[in-house]
């Protein structure tokens, strides 16, 4: 048996880490993310959980961090007495920056059901974490019928990081893999979603005609739909969701790499550096626009709005766009959208989503006769 100072110090640590953990994480995460300082709102009916220390009322993106369970505290008291306390926090630093601020509040779904069966069905703290198979296993079978089964296995993938987070072994096995076979035959109509259709190239020519060139707005909206279109580009890639978000460390500005290149033989591009993804993180990526044989064509579209916006500051959004009162505002996914389904619209095409740029550009690289490879790579 350990002295009793070892075990003395041993709980203060555990009390400075406890602490520690109730501030958000100090490395990997963009200041917009890290210093945000928000209130959580009071929970939904249907969110309502038992009162519980183990799991305090606090952001959903702070779920993942800061709920826990009876096997918490000996984890951490087990590696506290290996490991510094410093070494310690950044061990849960580094895993918790690994998954993005937004993806852990989509995480936070899978935690609060999990916790709400076991709360309508008695299970005590200490067989919630590790949880065994049989629980997992009906937690998911509970839910036949009424969610997806894409919708359960993200479910389990975050209460299985939650176990990770907190050193229990995840006993998800046989028995959790036949419910959710099961339950991807049983999936309700309303979790069924149409395939989007694609933006066409006819979409594309009634952006160019109805679109006023001259205009810096429409500029940059043509150019923004060119490159998502021919690049094979997620909107997320290229403006953002609204003007407060914008982070240099995540989102292309001005001032970001960008080359023209004209090779002796071939087609023309341009290369725009955008400084992170999700698969790349701070690598970043190199999207290529090609001056392809089209009115379309990205290399075309993105050097005209660089021109009709130069007087933009190299610190806004790579797609930014100058106002009339001689200011600049940031390109964002809503007034984008709305632009080229007002004009859609009125082209008597049919009104799409962002994301169907991505499907209708590759659909016709692939009919164009581009390799497969090469359009992956897209």
């Amino acid at each position: 048996m350990p002295p009793a100072s070892t075990h003395v110090n041993a709980v203060v640590a555990l009390a400075l880490l406890q602490k520690a953990l109730a501030s958000p994480p100090s490395i990997g995460a963009p200041p917009s993310v890290t210093h945000t300082q928000k209130k959580p709102r009071k929970p939904k009916p249907e969110n309502i959980i038992s009162a519980s220390a183990l799991r305090p009322h606090v952001l959903a993106r702070d779920r993942l961090r800061l709920w826990s369970a009876p096997h918490s505290d000996s984890f951490c008291l087990s590696i506290l007495e290996q490991l510094p306390l410093n070494d310690v926090l950044q061990l849960f630093d580094v895993m918790l920056v690994s998954i993005e601020s937004k993806t852990r509040e989509n995480y936070s779904a899978g935690l609060l059901h999990f916790h709400q069966y076991c709360d309508s069905r008695h299970i005590p703290e200490d067989r919630r974490m590790p949880a065994s198979d049989f629980l997992l296993a009906s937690f998911i079978a509970s839910w036949a019928g009424k969610v997806a089964a894409t919708t359960a296995q993200n479910w389990l993938a975050r209460l299985h990081f939650w176990h990770n987070l907190h050193g229990a072994p995840w006993f998800g096995h046989s028995i959790l893999r036949s419910a959710t076979t099961g339950l991807s035959k049983v999936v309700p109509d309303s979790s069924k979603q149409p395939r989007r259709p694609p933006v066409t190239l006819e979409h594309m020519h009634a952006l160019f005609r109805g679109l006023d060139l001259s205009n810096a707005f429409d500029a940059s909206v043509f150019a923004v739909a060119c490159t998502a279109f021919w690049s094979c580009c997620r909107l997320g890639k290229l403006i953002i969701i609204s003007a407060n978000v914008f982070d240099p460390s995540r989102h292309a500005a001005r001032s970001a790499p960008f080359a023209c290149r004209s090779p002796l033989e071939g087609t023309k591009y341009s290369v725009l550096h955008i400084p992170w993804t999700k698969t790349s993180h701070v690598e970043g990526a190199d999207i290529i626009l090609s001056n392809l044989d089209n009115i379309t064509n990205a290399y075309t579209a993105v050097n005209h709005h660089l021109n009709a916006n130069a007087s933009v500051p190299l610190n806004a959004p790579f797609f930014a766009y100058e106002t009339s009162n001689g200011q600049w505002a940031a390109m964002t996914k809503p007034w984008f959208l709305a632009r080229c389904n007002q004009i859609w619209k009125t082209a008597n095409r049919l009104e799409l989503t962002g994301h169907c740029f991505r499907i209708g550009g590759a659909t016709e690289l692939l009919l164009r006769g581009v390799p497969p490879d090469v359009v992956a790579v897209q």
